[in-house]
């Protein structure tokens, strides 16, 4: 339901996972009329990803209040608290779920505006995941290539495309580059799940040292998203902390945490298969490498990076090479290097002003996938997260339930990290045995 007009803005943000939270809160504050203090509620999805306090502290996007909550516990809150705007972010099938509870949960009554989008690069699942974005009021693209892409989706199934606008990623900024420091710092941004298999990312590795190696002058640091035990986005079965395990590491290098703001503040040069963090690194005009070494290819997101200008080997990097970004792939990806950053959010903003200034309620949401239109695949996302065809809450589910005491959470605490422990060690360990 939506707050009075007459008090700051209310907005709630779900999010599934320590990237997701991070994208929308940030979004939420710049979304949010301008000028108007707001409050920002925080809803954790449980599950498998849900963060820990260090990663939430790690984001540095922070929350008037933050609590965890199952599916159906959200839809209840929903029903009982006044917001203005709501922010999705949350995994296609997460956004598409919560879009049909909602639906049932609000029907034609007074709601709040819907927001939704991509934590970042868009590089596979295209339209199965703007699909089950679809519904929401605002379907948000992180540059005007995205943009393109979402409507042209879209209108190719007949659904309405308007509700596509243009933004950038929240989390660009911090101070320009100036030019190499005494040390020279290259940082490789390691990702949870590219590449996938131990073999590709031993190799990462162990050029990542052998550079440190080659150039002791340097400092070398290895990025990591999560500690062991902590799940971000994608799962990592083989976190290089534990491939880093044994090996006799040169003075020069060493693996860091932390927020990516703070170490790009030190980079000299930028390292990647593919990961956001390279466009982090391009806004501020930091050198920017997108490694070819594992070839091009989309299992590796690094194809995005076509006509960049920052595609490059090891090989080179380690004789010296600096890529050059191409200035008009920059405009195209919503990087706003030249300074306009600062209005890359001005169209998202006067939009949902104008809603909200609307006299009356907000249509009831509509998603494109329906039980008519998607018969065979829409009630098992649902089901999911124990929703019913028509997505109210099935019997049984958590909806009906009390809050968890601490004796509960501590339990759900315990479950979530023997699921973590399966994942990081005992699956391996069985795929290796169906291998012999």
């Amino acid at each position: 339901m939506p707050a009075s007009a007459t008090k700051s803005p209310r907005i709630a943000v779900l999010a599934d996972s320590d990237t997701r939270w991070k994208w929308g809160a940030l979004t939420a504050r710049r979304i949010a009329p301008a000028d108007a203090g707001i409050r920002l509620d925080g809803y954790l999805l449980r599950g498998r990803a849900t963060p820990t306090p260090r990663q939430l502290a790690e984001t540095g996007a922070s929350a008037d209040s933050l609590r965890e909550v199952t599916g159906a516990e959200f839809l209840r809150a929903m029903t009982g608290e006044s917001y203005d705007i709501l922010v999705l972010a949350l995994v296609g099938g997460g956004v598409q779920a919560m879009l049909h509870g909602l639906r049932h949960a609000w029907g034609t009554g007074p709601r709040p505006l819907v927001v939704t989008g991509y934590v970042g690069v868009v590089y596979e699942k295209l339209a199965d995941g703007l699909l089950l974005r679809h519904g929401a009021d605002l379907v948000l693209a992180n540059s005007a290539q995205d943009a393109d892409r979402f409507r042209a989706v879209y209108e190719g199934v007949g659904a309405d495309a308007g509700a596509v606008t243009e933004v950038a990623l929240p989390f660009l900024g911090g101070e320009a580059y100036t030019g190499e420091r005494a040390p020279c710092t290259v940082t490789f941004a390691a990702q949870p799940s590219v590449p996938e298999n131990r073999k590709d990312r031993t190799y990462l590795l162990d050029r990542l040292i052998a550079h440190a190696r080659l150039h002791p002058e340097r400092e070398v640091l290895l990025k990591l998203r999560s500690k062991p035990g902590e799940h971000t986005t994608h799962i990592e079965e083989l976190p290089y902390q534990k491939l880093v395990r044994g090996r006799e590491l040169p003075a020069n290098f060493r693996l860091v945490y932390g927020h990516m703001g703070e170490v790009l503040d030190r980079t000299d040069l930028l390292v990647t298969v593919s990961s956001t963090a390279a466009l982090e690194s391009l806004h501020r005009r930091v050198p920017t490498a997108v490694l070819t070494d594992l070839g091009v290819r989309e299992a590796l997101g690094n194809h995005h990076f076509l006509g960049s200008g920052c595609l490059t080997s090891w090989d080179r990097l380690d004789a010296g090479h600096r890529p050059e970004p191409d200035p008009e792939w920059l405009a195209r990806q919503g990087v706003a290097a030249d300074g306009s950053y600062a209005g890359a959010f001005d169209v998202a903003r006067d939009r949902i002003a104008a809603l909200l200034e609307r006299s009356g309620a907000l249509p009831p949401l509509e998603p494109y996938y329906t039980p008519e239109t998607a018969p065979g695949y829409l009630p098992g996302i649902l089901a999911r997260h124990h929703l019913g065809p028509d997505g109210a809450p099935l019997p049984g589910s958590p909806a009906a339930r009390a809050e968890a005491g601490p004796v509960r959470q501590i339990v759900r605490r315990a479950a979530r990290g023997a699921y973590r422990h399966g994942v990081q060690r005992v699956a391996p360990v069985i795929r290796r045995m169906g291998e012999l």
